[in-house]
């Protein structure tokens, strides 16, 4: 599967959902890619905006989309990678604020 591909199937599961992809194309590349490599790397789509493990079991907060996500584009917007988000924020119809890390820091080490 290639970048372009892994956009198009998530996008079809996600936006019924009500989460879509930022109108940033290039960051959103750049995710796409950093997902695959992750999938290439540890066998699962880890978060790329964040440091993994390697241990599923460790990392399974952070499986892309993380279970930050939900709290996040209700709150924010968009999530702390800035993957998805709402279609508000695509909109700009509110503030592209800074998304702070929920993830506990006792999971990042």
């Amino acid at each position: 599967m290639n970048a372009e591909q892994l956009y198009e199937t998530l996008k079809k599961v996600q936006e019924p959902k009500g989460y879509y992809f930022s109108d940033d194309a290039e960051r959103v590349a750049d995710l796409m890619n950093g997902l695959l490599l992750n999938k290439e790397r540890y066998g699962y789509m880890v978060c790329p905006c964040r440091l993994a493990s390697g241990i599923k079991e460790k990392d399974r907060d952070i499986i892309c989309p993380c279970v930050y996500r939900t709290e996040d584009v209700a709150e924010f917007g968009s999530c702390y990678c800035n993957l998805y988000v709402s279609r508000e924020w695509n909109e700009g119809k509110i503030p592209r604020e800074y998304v702070p890390e929920r993830r506990p820091v006792e999971k990042m080490f």
